[in-house]
């Protein structure tokens, strides 16, 4: 099952109590204060990981407690601290505090990692207020309380090229001939209700990582309202924001009787009622089914259309693998031309990490995508 968004509680452990006592030996009348301090309590992190794609772990359980610190002993025996507790998420996802909205760690690359709530710090023994004046202190500290958060998680697939277009356009039947996903394919709509990732070689063959190769997502199909959540659209355009450029296939066979043109207008026009930066984002048009169109009157008028506005058109056919090829390749073209991805930074991150610890992340050297891991 595919999971995208989740709201999880996590509590930090609390830090353990001061200790009060006293040395007792024999011989040693007046032996002085001697309570240990308290652990502090076990952090919370979160952690990207490239071997899960989905937020599901999180969709029934969603509270988490970290340990909390162990309390203070006498002869000066400070208590153990408690076990930091690390929750992993897919790369992509984004975090944010549910309560006031910041940002708190938008995971682009596995292994990265960011303490979301921090724990407790431990409680002074009776030993830390000795004074001259005052040689047999009862004083000690309590623990403090560990911090405590409801996150909102939300998953934004990390791809080079979304895939969009309305229900049955042929996107699932182009990503499994370029790639080696399986998307369910059928000839009904909405048969994909579920995004798709697939790793597609340019210059070698499909999936096997042979000279250029980029990440494709094959999306739900989109209709008219989507922004306003009809259909399924709602539920996936947040996972086009992270591709870098958007191929929009239309049908334009003879078993469809919609105008090409129109339904460019349509999605193009839902993208830019969600963002208008993802409106913005280079794209290439794509009539599909090739194969079974005979009549080539509306496929002239949607070229006509995208060569008035200077939109890089290709005709295809997935079935076939008519035009597959030379669109594969202008994909990677046209992303060699594109900057690379620029990862989104939390707000927290430039902040001191003693004074928001939410802000202090690790990322790895591995940040590459793999078949078999999505």
């Amino acid at each position: 099952m595919f999971v995208d968004e989740a709201k999880i509680y996590v509590k930090a452990g609390d830090g353990g109590n001061g200790c009060m006592a006293f040395r007792r030996e024999k011989f040693v009348p007046r032996g002085g204060p001697s309570g240990g301090d308290g652990g502090a309590g076990g952090s919370i992190f979160l952690e990207a990981t490239q071997h899960d794609n989905t937020l599901l772990r999180y969709r029934f359980n969603r509270e988490f407690k970290a340990d909390r610190g162990r309390h203070g002993e006498g002869s000066n025996r400070t208590g153990h601290s408690g076990a930091d507790m690390v929750l992993q998420v897919p790369v992509g996802t984004v975090v944010r505090d549910e309560e006031s909205g910041e940002l708190l760690a938008d995971f682009t690359a596995a292994g990265q990692r960011v303490e979301v709530a921090h724990g407790g710090r431990g409680g002074r023994g009776n030993q830390h207020f000795s004074k001259p004046w005052h040689q047999a202190p009862r004083e000690f500290e309590e623990g403090f309380p560990g911090q405590e958060r409801r996150l909102h998680l939300e998953l934004k697939l990390l791809a080079d090229v979304g895939l969009l277009g309305f229900p049955n356009a042929g996107k699932s039947t182009l990503i499994s001939r370029i790639s080696a996903a399986h998307p369910k394919i059928a000839d009904y709509p909405f048969t994909t209700l579920e995004p798709y990732l697939g790793v597609v070689s340019a210059d070698g063959a499909p999936g096997h990582g042979m000279g250029r190769s980029f990440v494709v997502a094959d999306l739900p199909g989109l209709i008219e309202g989507a922004h306003t959540g009809a259909g399924l659209g709602i539920q996936f355009l947040r996972h086009v924001e992270r591709t870098r450029l958007l191929a929009h296939l239309i049908d334009t066979s003879d078993a469809s009787d919609r105008d090409p043109v129109r339904d460019f207008e349509v999605i193009t026009g839902e993208l830019a009622a969600f963002s208008e930066a993802l409106a913005a984002k280079p794209m290439i048009v794509v009539a599909t089914k090739l194969d079974a169109t005979t009549d080539r009157t509306r496929l002239e008028k949607l070229r006509s259309f995208c060569a008035a506005r200077g939109l890089e058109f290709h005709s295809i056919s997935a079935a076939s693998g008519e035009g597959v090829r030379e669109l594969v390749r202008a994909m990677a073209d046209a992303l060699d031309r594109l900057a690379p991805r620029e990862p989104v930074a939390a707000e927290e991150s430039s902040a001191d990490s003693s004074a928001t610890p939410a802000g202090r992340t690790a990322a790895s050297d591995s940040s590459a995508l793999h078949p078999e891991d999505i």
